[in-house]
């Protein structure tokens, strides 16, 4: 049955449900505006690299951009992860420091490692985007284990490949 949804364009799947037929009659939701396109490993809890995760982000609020995580970008690639890019200003100040050590990563750190690209803009764009990132804190959630079936509910939270904990 599922594999019968896949080869179902949108607007078929749509109609099935009752839904708008047309892309254009459809309303903008949530998972619209995704389209900031950056590349970066992941260093895992267990210590081993892996990726690079393609993050395709968007803002939600003046201080938080929320990102969707792949491993590739295939159309049909499956969400491996999610990433809260936090304004350090709000993450430093609302989460404990030895949470944060845990759980979080400065992207102004892992930006100066060299490993992280934004893709899909102009040079100049790029930069500037890379320099509003660095700027923020990140947290991930990794749902998807690596090899796995399907998901098995358990959550891991990869911090950044160079990741320093603070001391303040």
């Amino acid at each position: 049955m599922f594999r019968n949804l896949c080869v179902l364009g949108a607007s078929t799947i749509a109609l099935a449900l009752g839904g708008p037929a047309l892309a254009a009659d459809m309303k903008p939701g949530p998972a619209d505006g995704f389209d900031i396109h950056v590349m970066a490993p992941h260093k895992m809890e267990d210590g081993s690299v892996a990726g690079p995760f393609h993050h395709y982000c968007k803002a939600v609020k003046p201080e938080v951009l929320q990102c969707l995580l792949f491993e590739s970008t295939d159309p049909n690639a499956v969400l491996t992860d999610v990433e809260y890019f936090v304004a350090k200003p709000v993450s430093r100040s609302a989460v404990p420091l030895d949470v944060w050590n845990k759980f979080y990563h400065d992207h102004e750190v892992e930006i100066a490692t060299g490993r992280v690209q934004v893709l899909d803009m102009p040079d100049a764009q790029a930069k500037e985007v890379a320099a509003a990132a660095a700027k923020t804190d990140g947290i991930i959630f990794h749902l998807w284990p690596k090899g796995a079936k399907a998901p098995d509910g358990s959550v891991e939270h990869p911090t950044s490949v160079g990741h320093k904990p603070r001391t303040e």
